[in-house]
């Protein structure tokens, strides 16, 4: 099963650019997008030209914010969307996915924002939504997948330096947050398979950040322990554009 994860940026904006034929070119089973910007129905609409996907959309109340979407050619055996606390559920962030073998969990994690003014409650995020998880894991194995907002390590951004509890997606307590998951055997696949790959997933807009590679990578995949020789594949794809983003993925033995 090929699995793509991809913050958009906005649904309807991406489709009027290559969005459509670079998911088709990479023919995956299922595609997890954060940051939609719309309704379920406008995610609907957006994406009828990829053809043979069911899709399951979660929006936020405030329009044009957050959102998340799983399009997916293997009909799940239940979908369910967000984690079922109502501080935690007004925006959009969590839809899950159950298949036979495991569940699917894709999320927008919030960002601290330019003043930080929301790191407070990513905290309290983090430690609900790994709480959620867990409570899964305890039927069966979960892969997560999505904008987690947070650069893990060192080697996950450019200027490490620079931005260390100085910035949104690299305060200590965010990669507390990191570390909670992977602590509990919650595994970043793309570590796993690529320990000292250098690669990013997503480039501010400003100064020719992509043009000069100076990125971070915020974008994962995390598996459970007990399901990672499944995990066969991890990737990012560089080379597609349209977000200020790029698609990440995985390739499992299902």
């Amino acid at each position: 099963m090929k699995i793509l994860s991809f913050n958009v940026n906005g649904i309807r904006a991406v489709v009027g650019k290559t969005f459509i034929e670079d998911m088709q070119a990479q023919v995956p089973d299922v595609i997890c997008l954060q940051e939609t910007k719309a309704t379920p129905d406008q995610v609907a609409e957006a994406v009828v030209p990829l053809s043979g996907y069911q899709v399951f959309a979660n929006s936020a109340e405030r329009k044009g914010y957050s959102g998340t979407a799983i399009l997916t050619k293997v009909a799940p055996i239940l979908v369910s969307y967000g984690i079922g606390l109502p501080d935690h559920d007004t925006e959009g962030r969590v839809i899950c996915a159950e298949f036979e073998s495991f569940f699917l969990v894709t999320v927008y994690v919030p960002n601290s924002g330019s003043e930080l003014l929301r790191l407070a409650y990513r905290q309290t995020w983090d430690a609900a939504f790994l709480a959620y998880l867990k409570n899964l894991e305890a039927s069966k194995p979960v892969v997560v997948c999505g904008d987690f907002n947070v650069a893990h390590q060192s080697i996950d951004l450019a200027r490490p330096k620079e931005n260390y509890n100085k910035a949104a997606g690299y305060m200590q307590e965010e990669i507390n947050g990191m570390n909670a998951f992977v602590g509990a055997g919650i595994l970043d696949s793309f570590r796993v398979l690529h320990p000292e790959s250098i690669k990013y997933s997503w480039w501010s807009y400003r100064a020719g950040a992509r043009q000069k590679n100076v990125g971070w990578r915020i974008d994962y995949f995390l598996v459970s322990e007990a399901f990672t020789p499944k995990l066969k594949e991890a990737f990012i794809l560089n080379e597609v554009l349209g977000s200020d983003h790029c698609p990440v993925g995985v390739v499992l033995a299902i």
